[in-house]
């Protein structure tokens, strides 16, 4: 059996990044600007805490990551989506940061309310490449240990095939889950 390794980082207004260790979620202060392109709604619910993710927006910006390593493109996934909804809520109603419980892998991101695009928010755990070692396996894939670029490892897995992201707001801040199946970052594999 492999083990998988999640983190929380914690992305602050100033560009600053405190990576906590052991869990596989990614925050930053984020918000939501208009865009041109399609947006999904991925929740039906009225609730005031849900907001529409622009899915093509956040699959081009996981997929510009992949494509630099030749790394197949992910596809969406609505189911993944619902999921990451459903706890992107949670965590908003909750105004706090932590991963689910469920067997996908997770990036999760906090950031102050409307500060911050849809693709900012994915592009703080893409910046994470900068501490990247390539041909090596988890978790020595990073400089200065797994927690500094656990979130864009579980962006480059090879083996992910598929995303599904949600967006809440809290009282003060905006809240993205994404969910990847399968599951990356486990123990002894190297990301491609």
């Amino acid at each position: 059996m492999h083990k998988r390794y999640k983190q929380i980082s914690v992305v602050v207004a100033a560009g600053m990044s405190l990576g906590l260790v052991a869990i596989s979620a990614g925050l930053t202060k984020a918000a939501l600007t208009p865009s041109p392109n399609p947006t999904q709604t991925v929740s039906n619910s009225s609730m005031l805490l849900a907001q529409s993710v622009n899915r093509n927006l956040i699959l081009a910006a996981h997929n510009k990551y992949r494509q630099q390593l030749g790394v197949p493109g992910l596809k969406w996934s609505d189911s993944l989506a619902s999921s990451a909804q459903k706890w992107a809520k949670q965590l908003a109603s909750r105004n706090q940061l932590q991963h689910s419980s469920g067997n996908y892998g997770e990036n999760i991101w906090a950031g102050t309310k409307g500060r911050y695009t849809q693709a900012q928010m994915v592009e703080a755990w893409g910046s994470e490449k900068q501490y990247f070692i390539a041909n090596s396996a988890f978790p020595n894939t990073c400089k200065g240990g797994w927690q500094k670029c656990g979130h864009y490892t579980q962006i480059i897995w090879k083996n992910t095939t598929e995303v599904g992201c949600g967006l809440a707001k809290g009282t003060q801040m905006d809240y993205l889950v994404c969910q990847y199946n399968p599951p990356g970052n486990f123990q002894g594999q190297k990301p491609y």
